[in-house]
């Protein structure tokens, strides 16, 4: 508050003071040369981001109308009362690893959907396939729907019963001739983001690919080299499992030793 140090606003709560004689360099800054206002002598605290205000209905409404008038066909926006809106969104599967379906199923019926039938549970049997490569489907989601929905939606519908942890949705951008990917987080929402970038799949496309960790290709593996992998794994565990066993067994013969002591004693 006396000597008006100046630093970024994102470095403030690195920055550490011991203000020992107030007004000592007061004389030596002008208020011109700072670019923080006077504050509190607490200057480690971390200044917080200011999030942008959601938007009104009217806002909304206007955005939507907006939209529409792009639209080349019929998949419009629509607002509700309550100020959310429903839509389409068109997500490419570009998965390069098999999934694991129901083995046995028939297809999904439109009784099977209305009635909300899951037919993966109706059988135990599993097998691997492949999604087409590039395959797009189209979903009609709601303003509140969000990136795990749609994930989980996804594999609802093409009878996929492997973790949605394992998938990621991923927005498709191009710009100056490349592609450009980004990750989505989990509560983003879709629609929104359709909304603001308008109906144009060039300039905005949703792509769901398989959740990379950056950490190990597991299909660089062959089959024999990853049932040993679960061998150690499971030789881990087990040894893992029988330190615990083996620590408690100590602490439980400590306990019993010192209660048998304990009752010959008075008191």
């Amino acid at each position: 508050a006396d000597c008006r140090y100046t630093c970024h606003q994102e470095c403030r709560h690195l920055i550490q003071l011991d203000c020992r004689q107030p007004g000592q360099c007061q004389s030596h800054l002008s208020p011109e040369s700072t670019l923080l206002p006077p504050c509190s002598q607490n200057v480690t605290q971390t200044v917080e981001e200011e999030k942008p205000e959601p938007p009104t209905i009217q806002e909304i409404k206007q955005k939507i109308e907006k939209y529409n008038a792009k639209v080349t066909n019929c998949l419009l926006m629509k607002l509700n009362d309550d100020g959310t809106y429903t839509g389409f969104i068109k997500v490419h599967l570009k998965l390069r690893r098999p999934v694991t379906v129901p083995a046995g199923i028939r297809p999904q019926s439109i009784y099977d959907a209305l009635k909300e039938v899951n037919l993966a549970d109706m059988t135990d049997k599993r097998t691997s396939f492949y999604l087409p490569l590039d395959a797009i489907k189209q979903l009609h989601i709601s303003s509140t729907t969000t990136v795990s929905e749609v994930i989980q939606g996804l594999l609802k519908k093409f009878m996929v019963v492997d973790n949605p942890q394992k998938f990621a949705l991923f927005k498709e951008m191009r710009k100056d001739g490349q592609v450009l990917f980004q990750k989505l987080p989990l509560t983003e929402y879709p629609l929104y983001l359709r909304l603001l970038a308008g109906p144009d799949t060039d300039v905005l496309s949703f792509v769901l690919k398989e959740n990379e960790t950056g950490e190990v290709e597991w299909d660089a593996f062959s089959i024999p080299e990853l049932q040993n992998f679960l061998m150690i794994l499971d030789k881990e565990e087990k040894d893992k499992i029988q330190q615990v066993q083996r620590k408690y067994e100590k602490f439980k013969q400590r306990l019993q030793q010192t209660l048998k002591e304990a009752r010959g004693k008075p008191g």
